[in-house]
């Protein structure tokens, strides 16, 4: 038998799976992540954290496989995007927490470069929105605050990564500092056209060229896990940012096939082939994953709070004590009572680009329980994928191609039935779910299977596709739109005056 290890680094937990070659899973062991909130609007990990935790989580997967590491024909890396650390290239330890996508704190400087005009600029050469979002920012404020650390990285002994790039950096004993095309992407520091890192835009944050990575397709070969880790050595083959690897999971090859990923956020990606589409509604264009050196790209929306608006009822509302009970509290009300929650904890992202905006509740009233908010945060993940998906099918016909016909979902919350139901009622469109919904550690598994010579092509890999459920809408169109208008209202709400 051949065996794939994905290596699944996410923003609430790190997680590890053995696949078999079919795509089906062996063993999955998971670790939850511990969040730091220094300041409203900060997010930040321990990235030390993340190294031990996802490091047991692939000793754990191989003890439940029953395997040895040299049963492991190569690893695939998928993480949390965007995420920036910054470590010191003698000792290897972090200079700062890694600043997580979510934070807000680099919005003054994206404020001065909207001021300065550069916004076009870096949209046609990126594909990105100006945003605290990225990495680049985030990078020049921990070159910016931390004592000495600018200085330290001009005299080359300082090195950024995204989540990727530290584990490469941890796996391979420093020997790899690398990082591939999909997680480049994200930095707003990459020239999508030229697959390099672009001098004008590293000038423009003054960040110095020699902290950066190399950067390689997404599979190819990484180098070697160090044989003392897992007890042998094992090739890593592919490394991607976690929502082009869903993408690439979900066998979505081909021009206008999209994906919806559910999990701390909403990450929905419509490939668009060779084809850079800059969007014209609030949409950003990315790197997709390249199994090799041709660039290919897709559209994507991003939903800041997505599941993150369940662990929110349980930790802050406790509202449920555990999140699998969230189902059945919606499901004890018919609907949400005229209740409509925008959950803009961080600020609301595409299509609508509010970092100012903040999270409400509105349409209460004295009949108003916890099951009614309850349902409302549900369906407000849905809500705000709609947002996504209706912005891209207006960018696909633009440009002349036909809008999304039906949406493969994958993600943590993509189990719950009554969501992705409701979803389906929404769009108008078919919601389809995969057999395998790890589908963002099954595209890292791919991708080193591509590169391990494990797949031939990814006609292949599409053939391997099943589906579990699809969901049908039930909604008239009316009554979708009227609904999707309510949501709208809802959203003019959330902004502070």
């Amino acid at each position: 038998m051949t065996y794939l290890l994905a290596l699944d680094q996410g923003t609430s937990s790190s997680r590890s799976i053995v696949f078999d070659a079919e795509g089906r899973i062996v063993a999955l062991a998971q670790q939850e992540l511990p969040q730091i909130y220094p300041k409203p609007g900060w997010v930040e990990h321990d990235p030390m954290e993340i190294w031990r935790g996802q490091l047991a989580t692939a000793r754990q997967a191989l003890a439940k496989a029953g395997l040895k590491a040299d049963a492991i024909r190569a690893v695939g890396i998928t993480n949390q995007r965007e995420t920036t650390v910054v470590w010191n290239r003698k000792t290897g330890q972090p200079i700062h927490h890694a600043i997580v996508w979510q934070d807000r704190r680099a919005e003054a400087t994206c404020v001065r470069l909207r001021e300065e005009g550069l916004a076009g600029m870096i949209q046609a050469k990126t594909g990105l929105l100006v945003d605290a979002y990225f990495s680049g920012t985030k990078l020049k404020w921990i070159l910016d605050n931390v004592p000495q650390a600018r200085e330290q990285a001009q005299r080359g002994e300082l090195a950024f990564g995204t989540i990727d790039s530290w584990l490469l950096w941890q796996l391979t004993a420093g020997a790899v500092h690398a990082t591939d095309v999909s997680n480049a992407s994200r930095t707003m520091l990459f020239n999508v056209h030229t697959n390099q890192w672009d001098p004008q835009l590293l000038q423009m944050l003054d960040i110095p060229p020699e902290l950066m990575p190399a950067v390689l397709p997404s599979s190819a070969h990484y180098g070697e896990v160090r044989p003392e880790l897992l007890g042998h050595a094992v090739a890593i083959g592919g490394v991607a940012g976690d929502q082009q690897s869903a993408l690439f999971g979900q066998a979505c090859f081909k021009e206008g096939m999209a994906k919806n990923t559910y999990g701390t956020g909403c990450f929905m990606l419509m490939h668009t082939g060779e084809k850079f589409q800059v969007s014209h509604n609030g949409l950003l264009t990315t790197s997709a994953a390249q199994p090799d050196p041709r660039t290919e790209f897709a559209i994507e929306g991003s939903v800041f709070v997505g599941g993150a608006v369940v662990q929110w009822l349980r930790d802050g509302l406790h509202a449920i004590k555990g999140s699998g009970e969230v189902q059945a509290l919606a499901q004890s009300v018919p609907d949400s009572g005229g209740v409509m929650m925008v959950p803009a904890f961080t600020g609301l992202g595409a299509p609508y680009w509010k970092p100012d905006a903040r999270g409400t509740i509105t349409g209460l009233t004295r009949g108003t329980t916890v099951a009614h908010i309850a349902r409302a945060a549900l369906e407000s993940i849905a809500y705000q994928s709609a947002a996504l998906l209706q912005a891209m099918s207006r960018d696909a016909v633009a440009a002349g191609a036909a809008p999304v016909s039906e949406l493969r979902v994958d993600g943590g919350a993509c189990i719950n039935d009554l969501l992705m139901q409701f979803q389906a009622d929404l769009l108008g469109i078919p919601v389809v779910r995969p057999a395998v919904i790890e589908t963002t550690a099954l595209g890292a598994a791919y991708l080193a299977g591509l590169a391990s010579g494990v797949y031939r092509s990814t006609t292949e890999l599409a053939g391997m596709w099943r589906a579990e459920r699809r969901f049908l809408p039930t909604l008239g169109a009316d009554r979708a739109a009227a609904l999707m208008a309510q949501w709208e209202h809802a959203v003019r709400q959330t902004v502070l005056p």
